[in-house]
């Protein structure tokens, strides 16, 4: 093992202060309006820190190292991309603006008012599939970041991450949203420090300028060598690297992204009014940049150390290869810092994606089959039982499932199970008076046609016969497209007292 005791001590000092801070919040929930969404009153600095911790997770710093390594800087054109598209839904307040009005919970939610209870129902069942399958391989990757980095033997994986887990259930579950929004602050100065003394460190070890050179030396060289050659380092939009396709599949993502994947709308909807929440995407937007820039960078260094792979240790690839770099530069007292500042990253994701998905299962599965509505202290309950249910299934699934090819494009897939669609509803139902249930009902199924194709087929699929994550992408989008329209064209009109702008 790599760690000392002083790093020890930093992980085990900085732990023992987020379930305390996490833990101590319990007191202040009082219903589920509090345990979902902190009683709404979220302000701009809290909510960029919270929403920075949320959407910087240890499985993103893993994937975006990835990135790094298999496509250089060109990898991080997609940071760019999704800063772009916040900046430009808090600037316009495009859908974010509506829905933090309308004072639901969740997204599907917002359908209920306009499409019916059979299309909220059926959107929050695709919202919760399309979220725990993306969140699924959590704890693997993040395993594989400890083992990697620390020498820790992989037999103790499953333990290491459970443990973790179990850690977040207990101040998640007690705590809710506010002990999030808490541990969440904590975890993003925890973060920003690790990565930016880890950067300072990466860059102090290859050099800028070497590092650059012998990037582009080693491309001009595959290029005249022939076959296939790596793919350009600092052109996205080269054909060797992501491609225009990729990129305009990312584009239309990325909008989806910020206005529909709930971990983030979760934030919106707890802010304390509409500018608020468009302040918070305006104010974060370009954070983003630097969350793909910094780990890719470290992607990139560890592409260089191990001489574009020739040198890579036995049992690495393209995911770990940047654990075992900083496993191997960084010394004591600061790979502890580094470690503690990953577990944050991990915890402060795993426990706003349980509170988030259990709320969906909770406001828009359970809720609209029950005849009679459940007491406050029966809801509290049942949505604090579905944070431990989906904990206990991510450790089952997330343990085992077999991930095969680019951990972002898995990702990104999987969270198109419902993007594609649920954005598709929401664009509808706020600007166009045409659409009805019948379009929504369409639009929802065949969204998911694309992604789940492309997880059946790859996952037993070799290389050559996997599809193209931008093809399933795409296709999502424009089946639930051509779903909304046709489907609603071909139907009658809803009446024209039908609107989303009230909480249903």
């Amino acid at each position: 093992m790599t760690l000392a005791p002083i790093d020890w001590i930093i992980i085990a000092v900085y732990l023992a202060v987020c379930l305390f801070a996490g833990l101590w919040m319990r007191r202040f929930v009082r219903g589920v309006e509090d345990f979902a969404v902190a009683g709404r009153e979220m302000d701009v600095n809290v909510g960029i820190a919270s929403l920075a911790a949320t959407e910087l997770g240890l499985v993103t710093v893993m994937y975006t190292a990835q990135l790094g390594y298999d496509k250089g800087f060109a990898g991080t054109m997609i940071g760019v991309i999704m800063a772009l598209a916040m900046y430009g839904v808090g600037r316009t307040g495009f859908v974010i603006g509506p829905m933090r009005a309308a004072g639901v919970m969740t997204v599907p939610e917002l359908f209920q008012k306009r499409f019916g209870a059979r299309v909220r129902w059926l959107a929050g069942l695709f919202v919760v599939l399309g979220g725990v399958l993306n969140m699924g391989i959590f704890l693997r990757v993040g395993g594989e970041f400890l083992v990697h980095t620390t020498g820790i033997s992989a037999n103790y994986l499953e333990w290491i991450m459970t443990g973790l887990l179990g850690l977040v259930l207990l101040y998640t579950v007690l705590g809710g949203m506010l002990s999030v929004l808490v541990t969440d602050y904590l975890q993003f100065l925890i973060m920003g420090l690790g990565i930016v003394i880890t950067s300072i460190w990466v860059i102090a070890d290859v050099g800028w300028t070497a590092l650059t050179k012998d990037l582009l030396a080693h491309w001009e060289s595959s290029a005249k060598a022939g076959g296939a050659a790596m793919p350009h380092p600092f052109n996205p939009f080269h054909p060797t690297s992501l491609g225009w396709g990729y990129i305009l599949w990312q584009m239309l993502f990325q909008v989806a992204v910020c206005t529909t994947w709930q971990t983030q709308i979760s934030r919106v909807l707890a802010a304390k009014d509409e500018a608020t929440a468009k302040r918070m995407y305006r104010r974060s937007a370009f954070y983003f940049v630097g969350r793909f820039l910094l780990p890719g960078l470290w992607g990139v260094a560890a592409l260089v150390h191990f001489k574009f792979g020739a040198a890579l240790p036995p049992g690495t690839d393209s995911l770990t290869a940047m654990p075992a770099y900083l496993g191997q530069l960084l010394p004591a007292g600061i790979i502890g810092i580094l470690i503690a500042a990953m577990l944050a990253a991990e915890m402060s994701t795993d426990s706003g994606y349980l509170l988030t998905w259990a709320t969906v299962i909770y406001n828009d599965l359970l809720m609209p089959c029950l005849k009679r509505p459940l007491s406050p202290r029966a809801r509290l309950v049942t949505t604090r039982s579905l944070v431990v249910l989906i904990g206990l299934f991510l450790v089952f699934y997330g343990l085992w499932y077999e991930l095969k090819g680019n951990t972002w494009d898995y990702l990104a897939v999987t969270g198109n199970i419902y993007l594609a669609s649920v954005f598709t509803l929401l664009v509808a139902a706020l600007y166009w008076p045409r659409a009805n249930a019948t379009g929504a009902l369409a639009a929802l199924v065949l969204g998911a046609v694309g992604p789940l194709t492309f997880l059946i087929v790859n996952a037993r699929a070799d290389k050559a016969h996997q599809i193209a994550p931008e093809v399933a992408g795409a296709s999502a989008f424009a089946l639930a497209f051509l779903g909304m329209i046709v489907g609603s064209l071909v139907t009658a009109a809803p009446k024209p007292s039908a609107s989303p702008k009230s909480s249903p």
